[in-house]
């Protein structure tokens, strides 16, 4: 399954406890609870970029599946992390702190991030097709 496409956030669950946990401080997450979230997925065989822009902040990744890269987080960290695919509809980020699972799921893309116990969960809904993106 090619997860490639542009996905806006619909909904948001347990939010706030998991930015807390992250670290963030409340005036950071009264500033990005509620902005508009999109995430962009490009995958081109076995390489997978994911751009997430909230607000006018864009965090971009690179992985190739089921090798070892570095990672930029939310709060601006480099950490080690690996992709992986998991059945076919399933993304699997796993790094020594944050498991992060993007499920596709006809046209949304649903992503619960486990972090200290806390599980934070992003809905999102599929708005840019990667053929008509490109005027194909």
């Amino acid at each position: 399954m090619d997860f490639s496409g542009q996905y806006e956030l619909q909904s948001q669950e347990n939010a706030v406890p998991f930015m807390k946990a992250m670290g963030l401080s409340d005036e950071m997450i009264g500033k990005v609870k509620d902005l508009k979230s999109t995430t962009k997925i490009v995958q081109t065989g076995q390489d997978i970029l994911v751009a997430i822009h909230t607000g006018s902040q864009v965090l971009v990744n690179e992985f190739t599946l089921g090798k070892e890269m570095n990672m930029e987080t939310p709060t601006g960290d480099t950490v080690k992390a690996m992709m992986k695919l998991e059945g076919d509809n399933k993304l699997v980020v796993t790094t020594a702190a944050i498991t992060s699972v993007a499920e596709l799921v006809e046209d949304r893309l649903i992503n619960t991030i486990t972090f200290q116990g806390i599980v934070y969960k992003r809905i999102s809904k599929k708005v840019i097709d990667p053929v008509s993106e490109n005027g194909q």
